[in-house]
């Protein structure tokens, strides 16, 4: 992707009307754009991000067994009626609205009750089940104050998984797996180290649930941390029981703040019997199907990442979700600094390194200056004084000074043969 042929811009000023570093960082970098309060829009490079993120979830989700649809965002009363659900004093988060034919309908803010009917037509043996199954759908809920960036909204993207089961132990041996599956995608993000395991409240899905905690000053959650066990309780379930029943000394806890970026949570059999979903087990008896649930914010967890490492600079992205891997910058315009930059990025194009590429007519101090603030991982500048060297400018994004290095030097810090 060439700069000069992309049509966002970076921007020197920071929005107003945000609070959150993430929102800030995003719009000024160009990877957002803010429709209305907590609606944004995904350009280009916040594309990238995004799909990267959904990759590394995806590829878990696959390891797991799960299966991916995707669902429409319409929602049916009378199915959400089956479930208690539809009554705005049960669920306050609902977007509502009517057919043409005074038919009313919501839109998704969860998914446990269209895809557990959906289910119906494939469920009616053991031998149908366990069946997993999760999408990447864009959820709506109407909260009621947007804050926080992307961290918070009324449109975002979600990653929710299904899970239905023959039994209990059926059902916790896949939630388990899930469990592991999560603290490897937060891992594989970066998050791995300040991501935790949290005991709590089950909100409008369930009695109790476990959510999956970072740690940052841009969190709305205040949770009680052991940092040896991995393990932390939220404070809206904190008391003596829930001490005692995970093994835990209040003495021993750590109270931080901390973003939600992910929730599982048991139904067992209940939501299933009211939405009648059953199958015969191998001895005939009807039995109802017993469901899991999982979430990922995706856009959440792409705003907690830009929290978590930024700095005074700008964003700054582990590799892994970053738009592109090397931010090639060209300086001048002569013919043996343009052909070695050119070069450079068809070869490194050619070998799959994602490269952002800076061939713009513009001073260098502009062009550093927005390498530091799009926050990719490796900064690549060509000259005339590197060509002459037949070197590079060599410089990660959180390195404090540049170095130059050859061709074989290069590609072994990008992971590529000579």
């Amino acid at each position: 992707m060439r700069l000069s042929r992309l049509f966002t811009k970076t921007s020197k000023n920071v929005p107003a009307d945000e609070t959150a570093k993430n929102a800030k960082l995003l719009i000024q970098a160009g990877y957002i754009h803010k429709e209305m309060a907590g609606v944004y829009a995904y350009l280009p490079l916040g594309l990238k991000v995004l799909e990267n993120i959904k990759q590394i979830v995806r590829e878990e989700m696959n390891e797991l067994g799960a299966q991916e649809i995707i669902m429409t965002s319409l929602q049916r009363q009378e199915l959400w009626e089956h479930t208690d659900r539809w009554n705005d004093e049960k669920v306050d988060v609902w977007f509502k609205s009517a057919l043409k034919n005074g038919t009313a309908v919501g839109f998704g803010w969860s998914h446990e009750e269209p895809i557990t009917d959906m289910m119906k037509d494939f469920v009616s043996s053991y031998r149908d089940l366990p069946a997993n199954v999760y999408q990447f759908q864009t959820k709506l809920r109407n909260e009621l104050r947007a804050k926080s960036g992307i961290m918070r909204g009324r449109e975002f993207v979600m990653k929710d998984l299904y899970s239905y089961s023959r039994s209990d132990e059926e059902h916790q041996k896949f939630y388990d797996a899930v469990t592991a599956a999560y603290l490897k995608v937060f891992e594989r993000v970066g998050l791995g180290d300040v991501t935790f395991v949290t005991f709590a409240s089950g909100g409008a899905f369930t009695q109790f649930s476990h959510e999956f905690q970072t740690i940052t000053e841009a969190g709305e959650d205040t949770i009680f941390l052991n940092r040896d066990k991995k393990i932390a309780v939220n404070q809206e379930v904190m008391n003596d029981d829930v001490l005692k029943q995970l093994g835990l000394n209040r003495g021993e806890l750590e109270e931080v703040t901390a973003a939600e970026v992910g929730n599982i949570f048991s139904f067992g059999g209940a939501k299933s019997e009211q939405l009648g979903l059953y199958f015969a087990d191998e001895d005939g008896h009807e039995k109802p199907v017993v469901l899991g649930s999982y979430g990922i914010g995706i856009t959440r967890l792409m705003g907690v990442i830009a929290e978590h490492f930024a700095d005074d600079k700008g964003l700054v992205w582990p590799e892994a979700v970053a738009p592109a891997k090397v931010y090639l910058a060209r300086l001048g315009d002569s013919e043996q600094a343009t052909k070695a930059a050119d070069g450079l990025y068809a070869q490194l194009t050619a070998k799959n390194i994602g490269v952002l590429y800076d061939d713009r007519d513009v001073r260098p101090g502009e062009k550093f200056a927005d390498a530091d603030l799009l926050g990719i991982p490796l900064r690549v500048v060509i000259s005339d004084k590197t060509v002459a060297a037949n070197q590079y400018e060599v410089k990660g994004r959180s390195e404090a000074e540049a170095k130059l290095v050859d061709q074989q030097a290069l590609f072994k810090t990008l992971g590529l043969a000579d």
